[in-house]
């Protein structure tokens, strides 16, 4: 079983829109009950909130599924329990470092990118650009799943 966790900021934009990709991706190769993927935030402010309009639109737009998304809020706990906590940008990465668990299981995000290794997710709540993260998210989930194939074969 390998598990996957999605952070951003509020967990209303990038990590729930990162969560619904990354189980797409991982449902059209039949891995469902070997890959666990969740999303949380690194504040409380969306605490029990669907995702933000603009990703559920994108969403719905590509055809993905957005069920089951709901806000919550990144725990020492989880830190334990996921082999990998994603942050989107590195102020994400900073706030998970604070809760003192270590970050031997803790990645960016677009590292998972041959073309974008190195660069933060843009936060669309400030941006609005909800199609740009789309595609970086895109990019960073094909190779976070070349990954995790590598480690299941």
């Amino acid at each position: 079983m390998i598990k996957v966790l999605f952070v951003c900021l509020g967990n209303i934009c990038r990590s729930p829109m990162a969560e619904a990709l990354f189980r797409d991706y991982v449902a059209k190769e039949g891995w469902e009950d070997t890959v666990i993927i969740d999303s949380a935030a690194t504040g409380p402010w969306h605490v029990g909130k669907p995702p933000h309009p603009g990703t559920l639109a994108k969403l719905e737009e590509v055809g993905v599924s957005s069920e089951g998304l709901i806000g919550r809020e990144i725990s020492k706990a989880d830190m334990e329990e996921f082999d990998y906590v994603i942050g989107m940008d590195n102020s994400n990465l900073e706030n998970i470092a604070k809760l003192g668990a270590g970050t031997k299981n803790v990645y960016r995000m677009l590292d998972f990118s041959e073309r974008f290794r190195g660069l933060e997710v843009p936060d669309p709540y400030f941006t609005g650009d909800f199609q740009e993260t789309y595609e970086l998210l895109c990019e960073a989930c094909s190779g976070l799943l070349e990954e995790i194939r590598r480690k299941l074969s």
